[in-house]
């Protein structure tokens, strides 16, 4: 007899407090806590051939991907728009948490998503770190705009203080990421790269590694997709419409963007690719976004080339046997 191999796929919708799934076409809830997600796992476990389907919520659904990934039961973490839109199509417009989750089910049946891969440890403290470091900054930019309005002594005082705190905490994040980087010499070394580009510094370095892991395992097109910057061509019949950028990980063109505006100084192919497209009368943010894209296309390309070079290691044992060969 012939094993069905095919995936039953298992729509699960993540809210803050509830895990709503759809699984053959029976619905059940549970708790978004550490012992819904075991009971959720265990629901799973019984199914032969599951694979889960979720939504990227904005950080809901980490606990129960990496419950699902411990148990090595593979799940799909997909695009929330993509989701919607497969269910327009097929003109669902009602929206519940049972609709939802069975959409799920729907749509990774119809478009078989691939298995999102596991973080690695490494990965998700750095991926931790950078987001908290990220905040500290933006609060502590908040603080020194409104202490330009403040004369009263109190108040003065207070916002020093709070500033002095934010730099502490900064410098206390900056530390942990060092350490991090001491203890994975494979980190290290892709941040090394990374900063050693004209414009990119050790934080922004950390920033694309953090929000953007698949760096180095992308071809060109991917890695400016999934930044965002591939720009949409927009044609239709005799209409020629503007290409526009769009989707993407906004997070990754944040720092593209401190980037790209320290490079068109500092790097001269950027800065030479840059000043064509403006005599060239390219809107400045057009000519800009254009610098973005050639920035991540060339970080991929210097990961890449990392990836292909030989182990420390290795490179010394190779050098002792030429030496020993000359000898």
């Amino acid at each position: 007899m012939i094993k069905n191999t095919a995936p039953v796929y298992i729509g699960v919708d993540v809210a803050k407090a509830t895990l709503q799934m759809h699984l053959l076409g029976a619905q059940f809830e549970f708790a978004n806590t550490p012992e819904g997600r075991a009971q959720l796992c265990e629901k799973v476990r019984h199914v032969p051939q599951a694979q889960v389907v979720c939504e990227a919520t904005g950080g809901y659904e980490r606990a129960m991907v990496e419950d699902l990934h411990q148990a090595k039961m593979p799940v799909s973490v997909v695009n929330p728009a993509l989701v919607r839109a497969a269910a327009q199509a097929k003109g669902q417009r009602a929206k519940s948490d049972p609709i939802d989750a069975q959409g799920l089910t729907d749509y990774g049946a119809r478009y078989q998503p691939e298995p999102t891969l596991p973080r690695s440890k490494v990965q998700l403290e750095l991926a931790a770190l950078v987001q908290w470091l990220r905040q500290l900054v933006n609060a502590q930019a908040v603080v020194k705009a409104q202490a330009e309005h403040h004369s009263a002594l109190f108040v003065v005082k207070q916002q020093t203080e709070l500033l002095q705190h934010y730099q502490s905490q900064i410098k206390a994040v900056e530390a942990k990421l060092e350490k991090l980087q001491e203890h994975d010499r494979v980190l290290q070394q892709r941040a090394e790269r990374l900063d050693a580009l004209p414009g990119v510094g050790r934080r922004t370095a950390l920033q694309l590694l953090a929000y953007l892991p698949e760096l180095g395992s992308l071809n060109r097109r991917e890695a400016a997709a999934l930044s965002g910057l591939a720009p949409w061509t927009r044609d239709s019949g005799t209409l020629r419409g503007k290409r526009c950028i769009g989707g993407g990980r906004a997070e990754v063109r944040v720092a593209l963007y401190m980037s790209a505006l320290s490079a068109i100084r500092c790097n001269p192919i950027l800065k030479a690719f840059y000043q064509g497209l403006i005599r060239r009368h390219k809107p400045s943010k057009v000519a800009l976004t254009a610098v973005m894209r050639k920035l991540v296309i060339h970080m991929n390309n210097e990961l890449k080339k990392l990836a292909s070079l030989p182990p420390v290691e290795e490179k010394k044992k190779n050098r002792k046997s030429e030496k020993s060969v000359a000898e």
